[in-house]
């Protein structure tokens, strides 16, 4: 195994576009879900909806968050809506389960998604066996990566120690939490965000594909 990742114990992984091709395009299935639920909540048309989701997603950290504090929305109803989708674009990977299952330590899955979303997408991967939890952000009270608070309840629900933890995520500006508190960070670069600006001192490795990624530490 790569030898300057000896020292990790607990490996994070955020689910959607980084377990996962990020060309599965679940989140357009999402996105329209969701533009249908903000339609029918506000009772506005399709083009209203999406500036309000956007809106909400860029102040709040999730579309979610902001429904909340604004319109008062039940997070359980929201999530069950928004996450009723087609599973069926993602293909598994038939060497994920192994590569994971050989990383020395514990393996964790942080989504700012729910559990029963979180459990059905490692289900069709094949990877309900691979990880010890799932922390939701149900686990988070609402607050979302990249807030702060949602990495401290992580470290702390699961008796994480910072600097013994590797967090791999696709969204490069949630890395920077992670890498404050002494993370070790894989930003998985697939084309979901469109990059993490001039900055990158928060980022320790990045790849195009988590599973290329982690035959090159098992490989090192």
């Amino acid at each position: 195994m790569l030898p300057a990742l000896a020292h990790v114990r607990d490996w994070i992984f955020d689910l959607d576009n980084t377990l996962y091709p990020a060309s599965s395009n679940l989140f357009a299935e999402i996105e329209a879900r969701m533009g249908h639920y903000i339609c029918d909540l506000l009772g506005c048309d399709a083009e209203e909806a999406r500036r309000v989701q956007k809106l909400h997603f860029h102040n709040h950290g999730t579309s979610l968050s902001g429904l909340m504090a604004e319109q008062a929305v039940d997070p359980h109803h929201f999530l069950d809506f928004v996450h009723d989708i087609d599973l069926s674009p993602l293909v598994p990977d038939p060497d994920l389960p192994r590569l994971l299952a050989a990383l020395p330590g514990r393996k964790l899955v942080f989504t700012n998604g729910d559990a029963a979303y979180a459990g059905r997408v490692l289900a069709k991967l094949g990877l309900s066996d691979s990880f010890a939890g799932i922390h939701d952000i149900h686990a988070t009270a609402y607050h979302p990566k990249p807030h702060v608070s949602a990495y401290e309840g992580l470290c702390a629900a699961w008796e994480i120690d910072p600097t013994t933890a590797l967090f791999a995520e696709d969204m490069a500006r949630n890395l920077v939490p992670a890498k404050a508190a002494g993370m070790t960070t894989v930003w998985v670069d697939n084309g979901s965000e469109q990059g993490p600006g001039t900055a990158r001192d928060h980022i320790d490795y990045i790849t195009h594909d988590i599973v290329a990624w982690l035959r090159f530490v098992e490989e090192s």
